[in-house]
């Protein structure tokens, strides 16, 4: 091709490309994404297609205007797969896509030291409302809100070793869609896929926990390799 001529193809492949979206094959997942939060850090959770049950999950640093990776770890998914977060229905124990913030961190287990989330221990009376018909939807309850039904809540003491450490996910958390999912959190593995949350191993999330900075405003990044939920449109 002659300097300063493009052809057609180029000029409608660019054309797909999302706003302010520069492809640089090779560039580390972050610098692909058409968003990341706008923090200096960020957690990305990607599977190989919506059916899948297991990925990875790498979390990132920003440091001189470049992403690099500061560490990755098997990861699992909800048994019934991925699906676009603003999709997603309740019960479904489908992992949302997506880009959310993390509010919190919790556990049954003690905070790693070194941990700069604000981190609420776990107690016999903690509960996460799931009932549709509360006012305390998709909230930590502590004791069980009395308009919340415990056959619709989970009790997370019963949770030992997924919840001894977590992070909440922003998802359906701000303003609570009825219908669409609660308790949604990155945790520690249990013996399979997940009810719709990710997890990694408890050495992988204790690394998070000890990596993670509110004060840099991390991310967590739900999405598949490619498609309509790739990573990188979010």
């Amino acid at each position: 091709m002659r300097p300063g001529a493009v052809s057609a193809a180029v000029l409608v492949s660019l054309s797909l490309l999302p706003l302010g979206t520069v492809q640089r094959p090779g560039s580390p997942l972050p610098e692909r994404m058409a968003d990341t939060g706008g923090g200096t850090q960020l957690i990305t959770a990607v599977a190989a297609r919506t059916g899948s049950t297991t990925g990875t999950v790498t979390w990132w640093n920003r440091k001189g205007g470049r992403w690099t990776a500061a560490g990755s770890a098997p990861a699992r998914f909800g048994s019934g797969g991925l699906v676009e977060g603003t999709r997603r229905e309740q019960a479904t124990h489908t992992t949302p896509t997506g880009l959310y913030g993390m509010p919190y961190a919790f556990g049954t287990e003690a905070a790693p030291s070194g941990t700069r989330y604000t981190y609420r221990p776990v107690r016999q009376n903690s509960w996460w409302c799931q009932d549709n018909d509360s006012r305390s939807y998709n909230r930590w309850t502590e004791p069980r809100a009395a308009d919340c039904r415990a056959g619709q809540a989970e009790h997370l003491i019963t949770y030992r070793a997924q919840y001894a450490h977590a992070l909440v996910v922003d998802f359906n958390y701000r303003k609570p869609v009825r219908g669409r999912g609660a308790g949604i959190f990155l945790h520690v593995n249990g013996r399979g896929a997940t009810a719709g949350c990710v997890s990694v191993s408890k050495s992988a999330m204790r690394q998070i926990l000890r990596w993670a900075d509110p004060a840099r405003a991390p991310h967590l990044a739900i999405g598949t390799t490619g498609g309509r939920t790739a990573v990188t449109r979010y």
